[in-house]
């Protein structure tokens, strides 16, 4: 039982799984970071209003804080955006530019006789005149 369960660990897409969640979390720290430490800051000068939380309304004696939607709702656009053009954009240029054209199909094909190139719909050769298979 034990050399299954090391099996079952040691298995590649355990392992690539287990790097990809700790990647992952460190990833989600730094854009945390990016969008709380420099992006927030550039909303909040323009707007003059560094955090949403404070607004809200009352309706019927129920307050309704909207504010906290707006914080969550510019964080969330915040980070999708900052992940968008710092990640997504970047790898997509990148395997553009690595992805290589299929090769295209060859036009002729080589005489078993005489190893000169016909084309290949040629039913003889028009060198050796030697019949070919299609």
């Amino acid at each position: 039982m034990m050399k299954e369960f090391q099996q079952f660990l040691l298995r590649g897409n355990v392992v690539d799984l287990a790097v990809g969640v700790v990647v992952g979390a460190a990833f989600g720290t730094v854009v945390n970071a990016f969008v709380k430490d420099l992006l927030t800051p550039l909303i909040a000068a323009v707007f003059r209003a560094p955090d949403f939380s404070g607004l809200s309304f009352t309706l019927n004696g129920s307050t309704f804080l909207y504010g906290n939607f707006l914080n969550a709702a510019i964080s969330f656009f915040l980070v999708a955006s900052a992940v968008f053009f710092l990640v997504i954009k970047p790898m997509n240029l990148l395997i553009a530019r690595t992805r290589t054209e299929p090769a295209a199909e060859p036009t002729t094909k080589i005489c078993p006789e005489c190893q000169s190139e016909v084309p290949r719909a040629a039913r003889r050769c028009a060198h050796c005149t030697q019949a070919l298979s299609l």
